[in-house]
């Protein structure tokens, strides 16, 4: 019987593995952003939201805060840090975004450039936008839009969604301000 349980769960995992499909993504950020200074966020609300369901989606919320408390931050409504918001666009368009250093360079290394080089974006039928916006600066810091190449996102399927959420948030990759500090005890001083 124990001879039998690891190739199941190796077969359990490698099937739950299956239904992840990364999905392309592009994102672009403002050179405004304090990316390992934020600690909290909250979901922003739409107005008229829950009657448009471009913008309203417990699907993806779920989805984005999962992923959010995952990298350390905290949820609340009293000053956050950061503001979320998403749209669904159902048709295709054309997007203004940015040719830019990877982010993680940029924060590393702000030197490398601080200039906006404007790139035009088609986007197929079928594309998530999730925005990141400093609340203190009153500023858009980070877009990250995913769309599928092979045909357009079906929005009413839970795995697809969950699965353009975690494309589009896997390029924002920074831990929450604190989040990774190892605890010093007094008695380890």
């Amino acid at each position: 019987m124990r001879r039998l349980i690891i190739p199941v769960l190796f077969l359990a995992l490698f099937a739950s593995c299956l239904g992840y499909k990364e999905l392309p993504v592009e994102y672009d950020y403002s050179y405004n952003g304090r990316f390992k200074k934020y600690r909290t966020f909250d979901l922003m609300e739409q107005a008229n939201a829950y009657f448009d369901s471009t913008m309203y989606n417990p699907i993806i919320e779920s989805s984005i805060l999962t992923r959010m408390r995952f990298l350390g931050y905290r949820q609340t409504d009293r000053k956050p840090n950061l503001l979320i918001s998403y749209k669904i666009f159902y048709d295709s368009l054309n997007f203004k975004g940015y040719e830019q250093p990877e982010i993680e360079q940029w924060v590393d290394r702000p030197s490398l450039t601080n200039e906006y080089d404007k790139k035009d974006i088609s986007m197929t039928t079928g594309t998530l936008l999730i925005q990141l916006y400093d609340r203190k600066q009153e500023k858009l810091i980070w877009n990250g839009y995913a769309t599928s190449l092979y045909g357009p996102i079906e929005y009413q399927n839970r795995r697809q969604l969950r699965n353009a959420v975690i494309s589009i948030l896997d390029k924002y990759r920074f831990f929450a301000d604190g989040y990774m500090t190892p605890v010093v005890e007094e008695e380890d001083l």
